[in-house]
């Protein structure tokens, strides 16, 4: 890249034209940007409940929350051998939340982060960063969140960026370069707002879910 400071607003620009940041490893100084020919979207009326994980939120006591421990969500994001997250975009990561374009959704048992999901809003566009688990159904109950959430607030696109068996079991797709950046400029020209909706209760998730199944 460029020897220019990257900052948030350099960031957003770049989400705006479909590249994001990467780096090689946590202790790589240099962040690359990426505009994969195979992008990965989550249809936000296609995502997949199993049997299992609805179960399991109708059941559970564990709670949801948006936006309450965001840092602590990158943390566990980036806690694993090997992550493409490093200082610098740890860093911007946090600067973009402080400034409202970046938002976390949170399992919590107890006083315990069981599970997240975050990632960077900008027109009617999500863009999905990372997310992780530390109990079973953990990042899948705080991606179902994700999708109730920003489905009710009129967002239209949720950016993977890459596609996974994990994500795949979930919904998520891969299109062209070319189809996500025609989803991509319809979603740049609209606008819309993160909070023009409540919180839910994971209960109450799933019940729109298998409603509109």
């Amino acid at each position: 890249m460029t020897e220019r400071v990257l900052t948030p607003e350099l960031l957003l620009q770049g989400y705006a034209s479909g590249i994001f940041p990467m780096a090689e490893s946590r202790d790589d100084p240099e962040i690359f940007w990426v505009d994969p020919k195979m992008r990965g979207v989550l249809p936000l009326d296609r995502f997949h409940l199993s049997r299992s994980l609805t179960r399991d939120m109708r059941r559970t006591d564990w709670r949801l929350r948006i936006d309450t421990a965001f840092e602590a969500v990158v943390d566990g994001c980036a806690d694993r051998i090997d992550t493409w997250i490093n200082p610098d975009i740890y860093r911007l990561y946090l600067e973009l939340h402080q400034i409202g374009h970046a938002h976390s959704f949170e399992i919590w048992n107890g006083a315990q982060l069981v599970g997240g999901v975050y990632g960077v809003t900008l027109g009617t566009a999500f863009f999905g960063e990372s997310m992780f688990s530390r109990a079973t159904n953990g990042s899948k109950m705080a991606l179902a969140a994700a999708v109730d959430h920003l489905s009710r607030a009129k967002f239209t696109l949720f950016d993977t960026q890459f596609i996974t068996p994990h994500l795949a079991s979930l919904g998520a797709i891969e299109i062209t370069r070319a189809a996500y950046h025609r989803q991509l400029a319809q979603a740049m020209r609209h606008d819309t707002a993160f909070s023009n909706v409540p919180a839910a209760t994971l209960q109450e998730v799933v019940q729109r879910m298998t409603q509109t199944s």
